[in-house]
């Protein structure tokens, strides 16, 4: 990602009138075309306005930018500008690129499986953390990932298993903490099980008939997630970009 500063040095008494400009012309301008904003920042004393906007590289912004001054809102803002007093004293333009990630996100997005083999058994853990009770497997969506995409790496990671998603069977938010947890239902497809030093200390498929869940799944809201499961088809999934609309990954139900 490439952002763009777009600092104002402004008279303070042009504060108001410069931001009704920016609102009526400026921002449904650049959002029309594909920029992003970040966000919008005033000084105390009103004297200097920054916007930061996000393109996906500098052959973005230029396309963006060279679209936007041929559309008609940019004329009618340029001659808007002309019947007003001046907006700004003067205006300066960088371009800024990211140094990692610090910012903490709102919700924590994580995804488990229940994934059965051929007798219909369902794939646990049982971690190291939490060795009062086996599980399903999964944890949280790291960066850019689809759904499917995270929940397969989870299991693999965890327990050494291919497989294949066919459905989300429930979503679930743990308002204490922030989580909001996105339960998959999907088949074996190969591989060898095989515990996580470090994180988990045993991995199985096992027959939950005849009331074996309740003894195996100690933690009644691990619990509920399964049988949810165990007693639903799933529903369609999908993963897409916008702008233009592309689909990464879809699965009908």
């Amino acid at each position: 990602m490439i952002y763009q500063r777009l600092t104002y040095r402004i008279d303070p008494n042009q504060y108001e009138s410069f931001t009704r400009f920016f609102h009526e012309y400026i921002l449904p301008n650049r959002l029309g075309h594909g920029a992003r904003l970040v966000d919008r920042y005033a000084t105390l004393a009103r004297d200097e306005i920054m916007t930061i906007w996000e393109y996906d590289s500098l052959e973005a912004h230029d396309e963006i930018d060279k679209k936007l001054k041929q559309s008609d809102l940019f004329l009618k803002a340029e001659k808007r500008k002309k019947e007003l007093p001046p907006l700004y004293i003067d205006q300066k333009e960088d371009f800024m690129e990211t140094t990692g990630e610090y910012h903490f996100p709102k919700h924590i997005v994580s995804v488990s499986a229940c994934v059965t083999n051929k007798k219909g058994e369902v794939l646990f853990v049982n971690n190291e953390h939490r060795s009062d009770t086996y599980e399903m497997p999964g944890g949280r969506m790291e960066h850019q990932e689809t759904l499917e995409q995270a929940v397969k790496r989870e299991v693999l990671e965890e327990t050494g298993v291919h497989m294949k998603v066919t459905g989300v069977t429930g979503v679930y938010q743990n308002l204490t903490i922030g989580v909001v947890c996105i339960v998959f239902k999907g088949e074996y497809v190969s591989g060898e099980l095989a515990v996580q030093p470090g994180e988990t200390k045993d991995v199985g498929f096992i027959d939950v008939s005849e009331g074996k869940l309740d003894e195996l799944v100690t933690r009644e809201h691990f619990r509920i997630r399964v049988e949810d499961a165990l007693k639903r088809e799933g529903v369609s999934v999908e993963s897409y970009f916008v702008r233009p609309y592309d689909v990464v990954y879809r699965l009908e139900k």
